[in-house]
């Protein structure tokens, strides 16, 4: 098959409108899992065993079972239960709450990096448990794993073709469809190729630079 550059003209603005829809998705998922990840690895340092067991487990839980599967499960059996969602929404909750499981661990190993003395020194200013994670455990924690959560960011976005399992037309889903209506899969495939890999790498520029910001703070 020869490659054909009048089709893959043709077919590209469409393409980029799928891209949108993809990058949407990550996004929203993403920011799904920076929120419940924060919250799973506070509720992990409680003294109440009870909570952080179940914590515990049911991020060990979810980070042990396929994405696919999770995505199956919010989109088909929530419904049984009274929870009908749109196939975009139960795709971004299901990428977020997958991630946050991820971005959890990340979080937990920013926290034990703290230095013991500097919750014992907020303690000692009387200040409580929000005060202290705000202005003290957090603005020491986070900075040192953004290149992990920019990591778990892209990965996310290279996952997004799952989405197309509940009929979300992503990127991916849109190329395998122009293919099957043209029976030219060379133009679309690679150009989705093309695109990941473009947005990947201005991910990947931005995190780096976020970096470098916070560490020259």
């Amino acid at each position: 098959m020869i490659w054909d550059w009048r089709y893959a003209l043709e077919i590209l603005p469409d393409l980029i409108r799928a891209l949108g829809v993809t990058v949407q998705a990550t996004l929203l998922g993403m920011l799904i899992a920076l929120v419940l990840g924060l919250v799973w690895a506070m509720l992990r340092r409680l003294p109440n065993r009870w909570i952080a067991g179940t914590i515990h487990w049911s991020v060990e839980f979810v980070r042990s079972t396929p994405l696919l599967v999770q995505i199956y499960f919010i989109f088909f059996i929530l419904p049984d239960r009274g929870l009908t969602l749109s196939p975009f929404v139960a795709g971004v909750l299901a990428l977020g709450l997958h991630y946050s499981t991820y971005t959890a661990e990340v979080y937990r190993a920013g926290i034990e990096g703290v230095p013991k003395g500097q919750w014992e020194a907020a303690m000692a200013l009387n200040m409580g448990p929000w005060l202290t994670w705000r202005r003290v455990i957090l603005p020491q924690a986070i900075p040192p794993v953004i290149p992990a959560l920019g990591n778990y960011l892209i990965a996310m976005f290279k996952d997004t073709p799952m989405l197309a399992a509940i009929a979300v037309m992503e990127l991916l889903q849109t190329a395998k469809l122009m293919g099957s209506e043209t029976f030219r899969y060379l133009e679309p495939l690679t150009l989705v190729g093309l695109l990941f890999l473009a947005v990947s790498l201005v991910a990947s520029r931005g995190v780096r630079k976020l970096e470098t910001h916070f560490a020259g703070r």
